[in-house]
């Protein structure tokens, strides 16, 4: 708003105007004409018409709301050149003194009324530039030397501060299955970002007793996983999204050339992630330097001596030891437990011990799947009542966190806020996250067989849009008309490893209604 910056010079004018209807001079005229014989800053008058120029934009009648189909300038917009430097500081209330030189200052209006003002530096025209002759960033990046990923932050960072308007996500949910409502808003119906869980191998160290899938999978070369980061870039662009890698297995770091595929990855501007098994040091230290992780998860499956029956012995210490290096490297940790039927009662004391040793510690059902079939799940009877505890629980532990659909079946019958659930959408399978195994397919969730493509025969974008993504996007025809349901959704995996029929039959564990 006009009040929200210094208005002494438009105060002065619009007096001057009261006194003396025959005054034809705007301000910065008139005092370009008067700044010698009242002894003014020189710079006064480009600081009135830098001002005037923030009136004018706030009173522009635009439209700011979101382009259809590709990136734009805001049409508010206004680059102006000035014989003064430091105009904007000053104007800003800091104590500057104007310098002689040229100087071009960006004035726009941003989506919520506010007018900004800013020096155009380098890095703001190169965004202007992109966007106005509309660019291929691949040229640009070869033309400047630079990765995707540097032409990629100038571009967020001009679409932050809404100098350039960006399209709405693509990412949505059906409205004629998701419904918003008292409980899950619209901001479950659509996502902003969009994770690629890439089982890059199959090779591990472990061989855990619950493990998914321990089939040979060959993985994919190196040239064929530079095709698809970029494929994946391609995604993204056209969806409007913010892409994250997250990388696992297997053991991802056991890939052939795997620092390099991270380096790749970087390039193409992604958030880079690690799901694993503990590594050196030195390897954290030579990712990080990289790109930092966004986050680096680990499993732990109950205290020590459970843990170390389903993991190996030893996991567990080497765990905790592997826990205090992502510490002192400030690289976010994370633990995942999945949840049995053996493992149920010791969530809480593990989440104890773990308490400030973990940045974030959650648990996933088990999905009776591979070898998870020789385990039993957690009891469904007496559920809610363990997620009652957990929460209770995690309201005085810090490294708690939240993440089965069902605590959401539970806030809403005690009249809390909804969270966003398992991948911030409830069950975000085929919608905002896709798993990629190791020779190229493509499936809705790794806990379960659902397959939907391959990525070395198909797009990402046409599997994505295929009629079997579809339909694992739509999840259980039983949730129908249910409120909570954009954001819990239960588990297909979980109800499939149970027998029953993800499409039309309703998790197992729900007791909601």
């Amino acid at each position: 708003m006009i009040s929200d910056y210094p208005r002494s010079l438009a105060i002065l004018c619009q007096a001057l105007q009261a006194h003396d209807e025959e005054l034809s001079l705007d301000m910065a005229d008139w005092l370009a004409n008067h700044v010698d014989d009242l002894h003014l800053p020189a710079f006064l008058p480009d600081l009135a018409r830098l001002e005037q120029l923030l009136v004018a934009v706030e009173r522009l009648d635009v439209d700011l709301a979101p382009p259809a189909d590709k990136i734009v300038l805001n049409p508010s917009l206004r680059i102006a050149q000035f014989d003064w430097q430091n105009l904007a500081p000053i104007l800003a209330g800091r104590d500057e003194e104007g310098k002689p030189g040229e100087q071009l200052v960006l004035v726009w209006r941003q989506t919520n009324g506010a007018v900004r003002y800013k020096n155009a530096g380098p890095q703001d025209l190169l965004a202007l530039k992109l966007v106005e002759e509309n660019i291929d960033l691949a040229q640009a990046a070869r033309e400047h030397q630079v990765t995707f990923a540097y032409l990629d932050r100038i571009l967020e960072r001009a679409e932050q501060e809404e100098y350039i308007l960006v399209p709405a996500t693509t990412i949505r949910r059906d409205p004629a299955v998701f419904k918003e409502n008292d409980f899950t808003s619209k901001r479950y119906l659509s996502s902003s970002a969009f994770t690629l869980q890439w089982h890059i191998t199959q090779a591990c160290d472990l061989h855990c007793k619950h493990c998914y899938d321990r089939t040979s999978r060959k993985a994919v070369d190196f040239t064929q996983a530079l095709t698809i980061l970029d494929d994946f870039r391609s995604f993204c662009r056209e969806h409007h999204v913010y892409g994250q890698v997250t990388f696992t297995g297997g053991n991802p770091l056991l890939y052939p050339r795997f620092s390099e595929l991270y380096q790749a990855a970087s390039e193409r501007g992604f958030q880079l992630a690690i799901l694993g098994n503990p590594t050196s040091r030195e390897v954290l230290e030579e990712l990080q330097a990289i790109q930092p992780l966004e986050f680096y998860q680990v499993s732990l499956e109950g205290l020590a001596e459970h843990n170390d029956h389903i993991r190996g012995a030893g996991h567990f210490q080497r765990i905790i030891e592997f826990l205090a290096i992502l510490k002192e490297l400030a690289i976010y940790s994370m633990v995942m437990l999945t949840l049995t039927r053996e493992n149920q009662e010791q969530v809480l004391p593990l989440a104890e011990v773990l308490r400030n040793q973990v940045d974030l510690f959650n648990f996933n059902r088990l999905a009776m799947v591979g070898e998870g079939a020789q385990l039993l799940s957690a009891p469904t009877q007496g559920y809610e009542d363990f997620l009652r505890r957990y929460y209770t629980a995690s309201l005085d532990n810090p490294c708690m966190g939240l993440k089965d659909n069902h605590l959401n079946a539970l806030f809403a019958r005690e009249g809390r806020s909804s969270f966003g659930g398992c991948t911030g959408y409830g069950c975000g399978a085929a919608f905002n996250f896709l798993s990629l195994l190791a020779e190229g397919e493509v499936h809705a969730c790794r806990k379960f067989p659902s397959y939907m493509g391959n990525i070395c025969e198909n797009t990402l974008s046409e599997i994505y849009h295929s009629e079997a993504g579809e339909r694992y996007r739509a999840g259980s025809a039983a949730c129908d008309g249910c409120k909570i349901r954009a954001a819990c959704g239960g588990c297909l995996a979980v109800t499939h490893g149970m027998g029953l029929d993800f499409f039309s039959e309703k998790d197992p564990y729900c007791f909601f209604s």
